[in-house]
């Protein structure tokens, strides 16, 4: 659960790092500068929407900095090597209870990241 509290300093953080004002920031995000009022004073908590407009305006922003204030801000992104899609190999769910029962840990949950800001959470039942 995310502490809304905590929520409002780390978006604040990011609004002052780039000199923004609130309506400057909403503007830029593409959001109501109600949004960011209501955000900022904790009437309203962010929506999923939200968030993903602070991310893909604002690369520097780490999720789970904004999230959770676990990571860097601005962040310290390493270097990544994507492979192209005919190298990527698919593995099944047993494989990856063999390589979790391995390694005598237990998975909790997957998520995927898409290039268009969407995400798919898998969670172990």
């Amino acid at each position: 659960m995310i502490n809304n509290e905590e929520f409002t300093k780390r978006l604040q953080k990011v609004i002052d790092f780039y000199g923004e004002s609130a309506s400057s920031f909403a503007e830029k995000i593409g959001v109501q500068r109600s949004s960011i009022s209501h955000i900022l004073s904790g009437r309203n908590k962010p929506s999923l929407d939200f968030v993903l407009k602070v991310l893909s305006s604002f690369p520097e922003v780490e999720l789970y900095w904004l999230m959770n204030g676990k990571g860097n801000f601005p962040s310290q992104k390493k270097e990544i090597h994507e492979k192209p899609i005919s190298e990527v190999k698919t593995i099944s769910t047993s494989k990856i209870e063999q390589i979790s029962k391995s390694e005598d840990k237990s998975i909790e949950r997957i998520v995927i990241f898409y290039k268009d800001g969407t995400f798919k959470n898998f969670e172990h039942s």
